[in-house]
């Protein structure tokens, strides 16, 4: 999927990047991975955010929100995780993964690039 490899590609751009995952919500799996760590096994870390995708996705329902989801921030100490679904038709059930450094990223920026590139890419 060469469409997906450049969106991962242009994630890891983002300045404080770390890591970044196109994961499918509905099995918990990645789809691909960009960067990482020892310390951050991406794999992981998508099955265990579709999780909090899921969950948002059911509250949202039980209190009859219509919005669209934009995006979920999880802040640790030392980063930041994004978590954006795919709106595109054909990206229905899927989410980009961000993991960005705290000290090195600009979380405003960070949305907005990572806005641009979900809205660009086609799976």
């Amino acid at each position: 999927m060469p469409e997906m490899d450049v969106a991962l590609k242009g994630t890891m751009q983002i300045d404080g990047a770390i890591g970044a995952a196109l994961v499918d919500h509905t099995s918990g799996m990645a789809l691909g991975t960009a960067g990482g760590s020892r310390d951050l096994d991406l794999t992981v870390a998508a099955a265990g955010n579709t999780d909090v995708v899921r969950a948002k996705l059911r509250a949202m329902e039980v209190l009859n929100l219509t919005e669209k989801l934009e995006d979920i921030l999880i802040t640790l100490d030392t980063q930041y995780h994004l978590i954006r679904p795919v709106s595109s038709r054909s990206g229905r059930g899927l989410f980009l993964y961000l993991v960005l450094n705290k000290d090195r990223a600009n979380l405003a920026m960070a949305r907005h690039q990572l806005r641009a590139i979900e809205q660009g890419l086609d799976v």
